[in-house]
């Protein structure tokens, strides 16, 4: 048996994320979740639900996720560390409140969250830390006691995370034919955000063009970059690359999108493209949806060689990247020295977010940060 990690003052790890439908009739109640407080009418979300239409009205995040909870507790009972996990979501099933009332009703009384998103923004790190304040009033106003949540930090530079992509990159050039795959470009692609949100993500004194936003996402690109020159001896040229707009057509978002980028490289003269969605922890809809349907369609009517690579998922490897994340924040909290472990440019980031972090358009309580009222 291994020795038992000690992962004190923590006794529970929450695993919170997006939430997604699991049928035809899920998609309309799902997105008026997603869309809560905008006024889309129902028959303007069933037309924004075609995709999951497409795919039988089920998003894979939910399957994804239960992956990753299976992989989590395998790593965890396999090296002795004593610490059930839960799973709460956004705006789906299993519901974050009531994945919070069951472990008030466990008996868990310092919970860690793992957000399934690893870069700072509003929508992937301050709307999740808003939704846990949001769970832990509702609770109270029952009159539970809540426990006290804490997130782990922004796992975007860990070492577990990098390689597992960094591998998919390696094998989606090899699956290339072999006459295109040196000359072949990396779109690195993530999720587009308005200018303003990027601008204003991570810490105030990065905000500024794109915020904490992009530079993280450019050091996780040059990263897997240099991994694939490492062992493949060729330079393949790169760039960051956005997919999944939503907004209004006259607010500006980050761009170039993937589409327009593989027009551009295929005028260009580029022989292939290999599309690598950095910005994902699993292959959810917007993977399936924006790339391997919509951008794989036009790199087709371009006659563009394209290939996409895996994203990190429920690789062993992430599962043992937040064993690590855990045993470091407990450490931290048991204010022992802690060895924090990052790659690139950027280090390790921040444990606790700062007043400032990837502010909200209208300020609304967030729990787990400097500013939480949930001390």
């Amino acid at each position: 048996m291994p020795d038992a990690l000690d992962a004190s003052p923590y006794d529970a790890l929450l695993l919170l994320s997006f939430g997604g439908p699991e049928g035809p009739d899920d998609v309309v109640p799902f997105l008026e979740n997603v869309t809560r407080g905008r006024g889309i009418p129902k028959e303007r979300l069933k037309e924004v639900g075609q995709h999951y239409f497409l795919f039988g009205g089920v998003s894979p995040i939910n399957d994804q996720n239960r992956a990753l909870l299976d992989a989590l507790r395998e790593d965890f009972a396999g090296h002795g560390l004593d610490l059930p996990v839960y799973w709460g979501n956004r705006n789906w099933a299993p519901y974050l409140t009531d994945t919070l009332r069951e472990l008030t009703a466990d008996g868990h009384r310092r919970v860690l969250v793992l957000a399934t998103s690893a870069y700072a923004s509003y929508s992937g790190c301050r709307q999740y830390r808003e939704n846990l304040a949001d769970a832990l009033a509702a609770l109270e106003a029952e009159g539970l006691q809540p426990p006290k949540v804490d997130k782990l930090r922004h796992y975007f530079n860990h070492p577990g995370f990098i390689q597992p992509m960094a591998d998919g990159v390696l094998r989606a050039l090899a699956d290339l034919p072999e006459d295109v795959r040196d000359g072949a470009h990396i779109a690195f692609t993530t999720h587009s955000i308005p200018t303003s949100a990027a601008d204003t993500s991570g810490p105030a004194e990065v905000h500024g063009d794109g915020g904490a936003y992009v530079a993280q996402h450019l050091d996780v690109a040059r990263l897997v970059a240099d991994a694939v020159r490492e062992r493949t001896g060729v330079d393949h040229p790169w760039r960051l690359v956005y997919q999944s707009r939503s907004g209004a057509p006259h607010i500006p978002w980050l761009e170039p999108d993937i589409c327009d980028h593989l027009e551009e490289r295929h005028a260009a003269g580029v022989p292939a493209v290999v599309m690598a969605p950095i910005g994902f922890v699993s292959d959810h809809m917007e993977v399936l949806y924006d790339l391997d349907t919509e951008a794989r369609a036009k790199a087709q009517e371009l006659g563009l060689p394209v290939r996409r690579s895996a994203t990190v998922g429920a690789d062993p490897r992430f599962a043992a990247a937040v064993r690590d994340l855990v045993l470091e924040r407990a450490g931290a909290e048991r204010g022992q020295e802690v060895t924090r472990c990052a790659l690139g440019a950027l280090g390790a980031s921040h444990d606790l977010c700062p007043v400032g972090c990837c502010p909200a358009r209208a300020p609304r309580p967030a729990a787990a940060g400097a500013d939480s009222p949930y001390a």
